[in-house]
């Protein structure tokens, strides 16, 4: 199995709400059998309702909190770029769960939900560089 992601699945109660959540931020979806996609840099965003992902993956959706040990991230260039972003998101209809801070890494960092209850963090960390196109790069831990 190659280490690479491709996609990523949110179960979200409302399709349309969701689409309109994500596009209320400046993405730009494709709608293909209700569900929607997002070209996210090298990978994809999917939303699909939450019933259906489960159904399909074959487990009990057991809660509609949102919440299922999963975290989205998005590294950013700036800590300005931080507050602008976490701003756009509560514009945008997102509760913000931790305002932006100083973190231990030396970076810093402020999360959201989005309308379902995924968490999203927004981060600057410059120790993570981040190519032109946005691809981040996962540096070499072992080289100190």
């Amino acid at each position: 199995m190659e280490q690479r992601i491709s996609l990523i699945t949110l179960g979200v109660a409302d399709v349309g709400r969701a689409r309109a959540f994500y596009e209320r931020l400046g993405w730009r979806g494709q709608e293909v059998e209700e569900t929607v996609f997002f070209q996210a840099g090298g990978l994809a965003l999917v939303l699909w309702g939450r019933g259906k992902l489960a159904e399909d993956a074959g487990v009990t959706d057991r809660a509609d909190d949102g919440f299922g040990g999963l975290s989205l991230a998005q590294n950013v260039r700036s800590r300005a770029e931080v507050d602008a972003i976490l701003a756009d998101a509560v514009a945008a209809g997102a509760a913000l769960t931790r305002p932006a801070r100083e973190t231990f890494y030396g970076g810093y960092a402020g999360c959201f939900t989005d309308p379902d209850g995924h968490v999203w963090e927004i981060a600057y960390n410059p120790g993570f560089p981040l190519a032109d196109d946005g691809t981040l790069t996962v540096p070499d831990f072992t080289a100190s």
